[in-house]
């Protein structure tokens, strides 16, 4: 072979190279150009962390918090809580038992809890799910529709169709005589059958609540509208699931087995 042989191969080959460093040179420049600025990745990130959070607090997961002491021993005032919401999708109801949170049907709240965060970050920041926000109360499902809710048996007991419950596990003692609420004499009433469609919610710290059983009418009242101790299925936001902050208390909240034996109402 000589040198002349030798010599086109190696032309050909250098020329056969250059285009192809050349191609190379303007992938890589074409794939610099699609490069965002840190500027606009930075906004873009944030749109998209928005934009997700709005769909999760809608359908999934909103962060609450305790406003009151109603819900002592479990919940504390200024307990952080999640609500989950899948549960009460399509024909999903809550269910005796359940920690809800809902929104005030009207007149149950007032202040600061029925007006939530006053600050505009926060009020920002609650519309999107990343801050609790005001207006709303939690309570636990004692009645569901059609449910007949009296107080008390002889041993202080609530009874739902005529099951007495076993509410030790999670309600307050407070040397009261029975498990009903405040404000009514001698623990002796009924209330139901509970609308369909409707909730009859109280609190865990029975002498400390605002809840159903504030709303009654009483024999001797004339101002009081039958109908307003009822909470609407369609206010409930969902069910509480569990208690976030403060970390030292975290907890998760489930259904308590007092209800178990609960017939539906006939």
């Amino acid at each position: 072979m000589t040198s002349d042989d030798r010599g086109p191969r190696s032309s050909t080959t250098e020329e056969a190279q250059g285009p192809r460093s050349s191609h190379v040179r303007d992938q890589k420049e074409s794939g610099e150009k699609k490069h965002l600025p840190l500027w606009q990745e930075t906004i873009l990130l944030l749109g998209l962390a928005l934009v997700l959070a709005v769909v999760i607090k809608a359908f999934f997961v909103q962060a609450f918090y305790i406003p009151s002491e109603s819900m002592e021993p479990g919940l504390i005032k200024n307990d952080r809580i999640l609500v989950e919401k899948p549960s009460y999708w399509f024909s999903g109801e809550p269910q005796r038992g359940d920690v809800v949170v809902f929104a005030d049907p009207g007149g149950w709240l007032s202040g600061a809890d029925a007006v939530g965060p006053d600050s505009p970050v926060a009020k920002v920041m609650g519309k999107i799910g990343l801050y609790p926000q005001g207006g709303h109360l939690v309570k636990r499902v004692v009645g569901v529709g059609g449910d007949t809710i009296t107080c008390c048996d002889k041993q202080g007991r609530l009874s739902v169709n005529g099951v007495a419950l076993d509410e030790n596990p999670y309600i307050r003692e407070q040397g009261i005589q029975c498990a009903g609420p405040r404000g009514v004499p001698a623990c002796d009433w009924e209330v139901g059958p509970v609308p369909e469609g409707s909730l009859f919610v109280m609190g865990d710290n029975r002498g400390q609540s605002a809840d159903s059983t504030a709303h009654m009418c009483r024999p001797d009242e004339t101002d009081c509208v039958p109908g307003d101790e009822f909470v609407p299925v369609d206010l409930v936001v969902g069910k509480v699931f569990v208690l976030i902050w403060p970390a030292s208390r975290f907890d998760w909240i489930g259904r308590p087995d007092s209800f178990a034996d609960v017939p539906d109402a006939s």
